[in-house]
């Protein structure tokens, strides 16, 4: 079933089909996940088998069940995938993410398409473009501000739905323009091989040679938080919202997951007339908190225009929540006192002074003050420390951790017993220490912390035949089971209704359970009570709950694919570059029934010769280290003293240019493919893909016995 506009999507990450089931249990409504091959992940892929079963699971909650097939795709791959395709579309998959434009010219079946990030979706003409070729879901740029995102909202064809990352990693490229790792280690990004040569350290260097930075992670971004901008991205027009990690463990997953889940069904409460795009209500059994699982600092990117400080330059790493200060250390020990939130300040807050992103009256709505994250979610400080817990510190800008062997309480605060001596390693009285890992938070998400349940009420009532169990939920779903045969009236009526009411409110096992107190949520409707067998009653529900399953599955159409405008649109521009990643003869031909009459090979082609750029990015370094002529405006003995010359990112291996166009505010990476990596042929497939010969039931047929 396509998005409804009035439908508010939570979309998590799997990298294995039991990660997405307890995805689902953990309240999302759609799951993405890798196939056997083509997903841009090459360590994240599933057999065909795994995820026809987690269709199945997902279906019965009416939640969705998305495939990356998001590479660009060699000729010699355009069949097999084809063939994929039709196999993902048997086992039950509803939608396939994909940036490769062969895909579309393909005979496929009527499975839906959505536009990957990869498609670089950052101006209105591309938005509209895709949605017009066929795409019924646009994952927008990460980049967008919520104006941007509000105009692609008002152009594009209403049945078209907006997701938008909320949570996780940020590539500092816009997506689908990095060629950085394909230049320097002959791994596409585009092919789902990144090298994260963006992670690495680097040397800035002005236009004089002089240093700016020595040594930092400057191409390395903070992850990304959206938590308290969900209601500003629901007015702008976004309704699926995506948490980033088909890398992430399953602690990560079951807890932002959650964290999400809580924060939307708040916005649902307060606004009835919005809904949920699936069906059921979770219950965890832990307090969901972002901040401790793994994450670089967070940042809400360019939510509100742009903003300092976005950068993780100290470390790539998880340098974990700051929970301790050292006050003593021995050889392998070292005392520490747990901290107080007031010990940690808070992130600044962002005044709508500092987010410009308004130009119209019109817009001005959607630019407000962001919460500080101290307001937006409350951080559990726990005094606690177990052992195994893994701790950081900073010894000057280099993160240094070590694992506690053994954690004993001493008065008011712990002795950490390390893994390492401490001689040399920058602890000091003062030192604050973070937590990377935590034992016992984690210890928590591997056992089940997570129950969903679709509510439901239930009307038993005497027929001439016998008795008839309706069940029915709040979605307008309704079975019925039938018990005939003439009972026995009770000679303890209120015992006798009581007993009835025990035995059908008995749901465990199923997906659904009772909407409030058998009391409430179970009606009988008879002259007086009859004695009927607990067992016969067990039968009767057993038989009325798998009819509503049975009924559910029936009125849970497929997502169709949305058919492409007539006459075919034409793309915005008339020649395109490299940067369209164009791999196949399929998609050179996509591109020329849309009006394009130059189209230049892929740079994974190997035939982009000399300097090109390697990356393009809204993330500026004359910005970062306050070097950018629009920081400069006004200030007296500053303006006209600071030009966008060029600088260079200096590494052990590489000197790159980096170039600055001011006026979409974008810089970019510029350099060369290494010699060997020229010479070497273009990426493809490795080994062919297998296909077995199974045949998968519809979803209606899985439905458990």
């Amino acid at each position: 079933m396509p998005l409804r506009p009035n439908q508010l999507e939570l979309l998590a990450p799997a990298r294995t089909a039991e990660i997405g089931r307890q995805a689902i249990l953990h309240g999302a409504d759609a799951v993405y996940i890798g196939g056997p091959a083509f997903g841009a992940r090459s360590k994240a892929d599933n057999p065909i088998e795994d995820i026809a079963a987690l269709c199945g699971f997902a279906h019965r909650y009416h939640a969705r069940i998305f495939v990356t097939l998001n590479t660009i795709l060699h000729d010699e791959e355009l069949e097999p995938a084809r063939r994929l395709v039709h196999a993902l579309y048997e086992a039950g998959v509803d939608a396939l993410i994909v940036q490769d434009m062969a895909l579309v010219e393909m005979d496929l079946p009527p499975i839906a398409l959505h536009a990957s990030t990869q498609c670089d979706i950052r101006t209105v003409e591309r938005a509209q473009f895709l949605g017009d070729v066929g795409f019924s879901q646009l994952v927008l740029a990460r980049e967008l501000n919520l104006v941007q995102i509000a105009r692609i909202r008002q152009a594009v064809r209403p049945e078209v739905a907006l997701e938008y990352f909320v949570h996780g990693a940020l590539c500092v490229a816009f997506s689908g323009n990095c060629y950085i790792s394909e230049a320097h280690t002959g791994r596409s990004a585009n092919r789902g091989s990144c090298s994260q040569e963006c992670r690495l350290p680097y040397t800035l260097l002005d236009e004089a040679g002089r240093v700016v930075a020595h040594d930092q992670h400057l191409l390395s971004m903070k992850d990304n938080d959206q938590s308290a901008n969900l209601r500003f991205l629901i007015d702008a027009g976004i309704r699926s919202f995506k948490i980033e990690g088909r890398y992430k463990d399953l602690a990560y997953v079951k807890n932002v997951t959650a964290h999400y889940r809580q924060l939307l069904d708040a916005i649902l409460e307060e606004r009835p007339e919005l809904a949920p795009a699936s069906n059921g209500r979770c219950v965890f059994s832990f307090v969901p908190d972002p901040a401790r699982t793994f994450n670089r600092g967070s940042t809400d990117y360019f939510t509100h225009g742009r903003q300092p400080d976005i950068g993780a330059f100290a470390t790539p790493v998880h340098a974990g929540l700051q929970v301790a200060e050292v006050l003593a250390v021995g050889v392998r020990h070292i005392d520490v006192r747990a901290l107080r939130p007031d010990d940690v300040p808070p992130e600044p807050v962002v005044t709508p002074a500092e987010t410009p992103v308004a130009r119209h009256a019109d817009d001005r709505h959607l630019v407000r003050p962001v919460l500080a994250r101290s307001e937006a979610r409350e951080v559990e400080f726990d005094a606690r420390f177990t052992n195994g817990d893994g701790v950081t510190w900073f010894h000057g800008r280099e993160l240094i951790g070590a694992q506690v062997d053994r954690a004993e309480p001493i008065g008011h605060g712990w002795r950490l017993h390390l893994s390492r001596p401490t001689a040399g390693s920058g602890l000091t009285r003062g030192t604050r220490l973070h937590r990377n890992r935590d034992q016992a938070w984690e210890a928590c998400l591997a056992r089940p912390s997570a129950t969903r349940a679709i509510p439901v009420r239930m009307r038993l009532a005497a027929t001439k035949e016998g008795v008839a169990l309706t069940v029915s939920d709040a979605h307008g779903h309704q079975a019925e089971a039938v018990l005939s045969g003439r009972f026995a009236r009770a000679e303890r009526p209120a015992q006798t209704e009581a007993i009835a009411r025990e035995a059908l409110a008995h749901l465990g096992g199923s997906v659904f359970c009772l909407a409030g107190e058998p009391a409430e949520a179970i009606e009988l409707v008879w002259d007086e009570p009859w004695f009927i067998p607990v067992s016969q009653l067990n039968r009767l529900r057993r038989e009325a709950i798998a009819a509503l399953e049975a009924e559910r599955a029936r009125a849970r159409p497929r997502s169709p694919r949305l058919a492409e405008r007539d006459p075919p649109p034409t793309y915005p521009s008339a020649s395109l570059d490299f940067m369209a990643n164009v791999y196949n003869a399929l998609a050179r031909r996509f591109y020329a029934r849309h009006g394009v009459g130059r189209v230049d090979p892929a740079y994974e082609l190997h035939q982009a010769r000399g300097e090109v750029p390697l990356m393009v990015t809204k993330h500026c370094l004359r910005f970062a280290f306050s070097l950018c002529p629009k920081q400069a405006k006004g200030v007296v003995g500053v303006q006209g003293q600071i030009r966008a010359a060029p600088m260079q990112l200096v590494s052990a291996a590489e000197t790159l240019r980096l170039e600055f166009d001011c006026k979409p505010c974008e810089m970019r990476v510029v350099g060369r493919m290494r010699p060997h990596i020229a010479a070497s042929p273009p990426p493809r497939m490795e080994a062919p893909l297998q296909f077995f010969p199974r045949q998968f039931k519809h979803p209606a047929e899985r439905l458990p016995r």
